[in-house]
């Protein structure tokens, strides 16, 4: 956890990002944050970037800054990940190839908030609505892999340290339940940055084989609108070691666009642009197979 919070400085940085002529990204809450950040690097290099995100009034001022600030101009793309037919709908109408996905999540509101379909919203946004989405884009990724010999069709899943802090996953949580309510909001978060690893582990497995790369990202104790949720205890003291939206970009980015990511297919990275180990839960095979077939 100290490593994960406190990293040396990063020997990766945006300016080694290559030319991403031809590419195209998808970013789910891009509109802000490390979304924000990492869609502005992508346009910088030359990527078509798609803006996922449920809000279309912030997303389309997003794409206006970004497009002043880069002189490219990204795509708005319509998906509410806790809403699963909007999550339908966002993949049908998306038809082009892919060379990554990246994730964006959700972080501890209130206990009582729910998906559409009535499940726990950090869980059905940041793990069961990614999952769909990913799932309905396999076969754009698995072609842009194909088309690259393996190059690209990369899927980054966003996670956090705080993944390290679950130690297994509550099923009866995922839809509301007094044992949700129970367990609290910062355990619910936990637990779906869990879920995140153990599904990046479970898409390699599955589809590694077939030019799929997917992996999990720690992006780094960052200043961000994550925090908007959480209690003023625990924002002042997660405040005193945040850093800078920007550096939450650096090792997704590596991941995505790096030569050596098309290595990374199972791992699972820490700031800035390093690898570690994750939670051993999250190596459970089992585990895996059980979430998968719930999800």
């Amino acid at each position: 956890m100290i490593d994960q919070g406190f990293p040396p400085k990063s020997k990766f940085s945006v300016d080694n990002i290559p030319d991403l002529t031809g590419q195209v990204v998808i970013v789910t809450g891009a509109n802000t944050g490390i979304g924000k950040e990492t869609a502005k690097a992508l346009l910088n290099h030359n990527a078509k970037v798609y803006l996922a995100a449920g809000d279309k009034t912030r997303a389309e001022r997003a794409i206006k800054d970004l497009k002043e600030e880069t002189g490219k101009e990204g795509v708005f793309l319509q998906l509410d990940l806790s809403d699963l037919p909007s999550v339908k709908r966002a993949a049908e109408e998306f038809s082009k190839s892919v060379l990554m996905h990246l994730m964006i999540g959700v972080m501890a509101p209130p206990v009582d908030q729910l998906t559409k379909q009535g499940y726990d919203l950090q869980f059905g946004t940041n793990v069961l609505g990614h999952w769909y989405f990913t799932k309905l884009l396999l076969p754009a990724l698995l072609a842009a892999s194909k088309a690259t010999n393996g190059k690209t069709g990369r899927v980054i899943h966003t996670s956090s340290s705080g993944s390290l802090l679950a130690s297994t996953l509550k099923f009866e949580t995922f839809k509301d339940h007094p044992s949700r309510t129970k367990a609290g909001t910062e355990y619910l978060y936990t637990q779906s940055k869990l879920g995140n690893v153990i599904i990046a582990n479970e898409f390699a497995r599955r589809y590694g084989d077939e030019g799929l790369v997917s992996c999990s990202v720690n992006p780094g104790n960052l200043q961000s609108d994550l925090q908007r949720h959480l209690s003023p205890i625990t924002k002042k003291l997660v405040g005193l070691m945040l850093y800078p939206t920007p550096y939450g970009a650096l090792t997704q980015l590596w991941a995505g666009t790096s030569g050596e990511g098309v290595h990374m297919n199972r791992k699972y990275l820490i700031p800035w642009a390093r690898y570690s180990t994750p939670n051993p839960v999250a190596q459970d095979e089992k585990l895996g197979r059980d979430l998968w077939t719930w999800l």
